[in-house]
């Protein structure tokens, strides 16, 4: 039994081990940075309310706006506590988790997340079922600004725990398929809380959509040896469609401020209902013609190498 603890609890970087109990311990790892970011976050917001006068005890807490943005730059402490872990536990390089040099490729996945996000707005409004009112004229330009930013913190930390942390570590013990399947249902966990409150068939499609954006991210991260292009097509998804479009985020549906006026008409699969266009049938078709080039391209280029 203390072997086996050995094995598979994430305070060690031995990696001997067979395969299940391998991704038993990536697994933990995970939940490891995730919990333990997620509660100094929590610590950090309650001395916060405490240290500017706040009594949280009584209900005395930060607007709306201040609360949205504590959330997202948060996520700066749980990036922390995730690369501490790399560097005193793993003991391995940055690159070695998807940090490389290779910068650039963020820009690329900032190119496919517009280009993803535009296909599927666009294909929603021509159905009826979002429509374009203009310009927002009291725009919160700054907000926007700060929104943005929390928004490729928060990107970027999900990737760091789920392509860096898992599927980097994974893929090289065990068959690509397997670090794609585990590093996805963890991606999808997190969101699982809000994913069925507008109904059934929203959450379904959800959960697909899930599964599908989580793979695109997995076979980018693998095609450029890097998670940087999976970091800047979540971030830059997450921060057009919200504070850009104004349509909902995951089931979040009041936007703090936005650029644009567009609003969904209705609840339905067309659009995505309360959760957003990412339960919409329309973007998991989006989603599977993408995730199918992005695998043609892989296959081509290892089949290219063994040419």
């Amino acid at each position: 039994m203390k072997e086996f603890l050995k094995n598979i609890l994430p305070f060690n970087n031995r990696t001997e081990m067979p395969k299940a109990l391998f991704v038993v311990k990536k697994i933990l790892a995970f939940w490891l940075c995730y919990i333990a970011g997620l509660f100094l976050a929590e610590g950090v917001v309650i001395l916060l309310h405490f240290a500017l006068g706040k009594n949280m005890l009584v209900g005395d807490v930060f607007d709306g706006q201040t609360i949205t943005l504590i959330t997202y730059y948060g996520y700066i402490i749980m990036s922390g506590v995730a690369l501490l872990y790399w560097k005193l536990i793993e003991k391995k390089p940055l690159s070695e988790m998807g940090l490389t040099k290779r910068f650039g490729n963020y820009f690329i996945g900032i190119i496919v997340g517009v280009l993803l996000l535009a296909v599927s707005v666009f294909a929603i409004v021509l159905t009826g079922n979002i429509e374009y009112h203009g310009i927002f004229e009291n725009a919160d330009i700054l907000m926007i600004i700060l929104l943005f930013g929390g928004f490729i913190i928060q990107g970027a930390t999900e990737e760091i725990l789920c392509r860096g942390i898992v599927l980097h570590t994974l893929k090289e013990k065990t068959p690509t398929w397997i670090a794609i399947a585990v590093s996805t249902v963890l991606f999808i966990i997190p969101h699982w809380s809000s994913l069925f409150e507008g109904g059934t068939i929203y959450g379904v499609i959800g959960v697909a959509n899930l599964v599908l954006i989580s793979i695109i991210f997995s076979l980018l991260t693998i095609r450029f040896k890097s998670i940087w292009v999976a970091c800047g097509l979540h971030s830059f998804w997450n921060a057009i469609l919200y504070c850009i479009l104004g349509l909902n985020l995951s089931g979040k549906d009041e936007t703090v401020t936005a650029i644009f006026n567009m609003q969904s008409v209705g609840n339905n699969i067309w659009n995505g209902g309360a959760y957003g266009i990412e339960a919409s049938i329309v973007t998991t078709v989006v989603l599977t013609i993408a995730a199918a080039l992005i695998c043609y391209m892989n296959r081509k280029k290892i089949d290219k190498r063994g040419n």
